[in-house]
């Protein structure tokens, strides 16, 4: 399949499913965590595919397009320890936690890979 759109990347669409689990499950997140707690975990979830579309968009340069790539495992990986925390304080079960989880390592394990095809995605040079 021709990627012709950071809409087409596979961990695009698997980051946006999950970012819309978080917002789904966040909405029973106690009243009093509502502009601290839901909008850190809902803010570092939205932003893998904001910063998946802006490394998209920067692919002619390639240490631009890693930078982009590297910031959105950074989100992912901040969406993992939000989901800790939602855990340890009742907010999620375990089986709500393992299932969350296992898609933000899944979703970190893609933008691993990409970095390291980094020269799959980036436009040459023009000469």
């Amino acid at each position: 399949m021709i990627i012709r759109s950071f809409r087409d990347l596979n961990v695009y669409e698997m980051a946006r499913e999950h970012a819309r689990k978080i917002f789904e499950i966040s909405k029973s997140f106690p009243k009093e965590e509502r502009y601290s707690f839901t909008d850190q975990i809902r803010r570092s979830s939205r932003a893998v595919t904001a910063m998946l579309a802006e490394a998209w968009a920067r692919r002619r340069y390639r240490g631009a397009f890693v930078n982009k790539i590297d910031e959105s495992l950074g989100e992912a990986m901040e969406t993992q320890a939000w989901l800790d925390h939602s855990v340890d304080c009742h907010y999620i079960t375990s089986s709500q936690f393992r299932e969350l989880d296992g898609g933000w390592q899944s979703i970190g394990a893609m933008l691993n890979r990409m970095i390291e095809r980094a020269d799959d995605f980036c436009k040459p040079r023009p000469r």
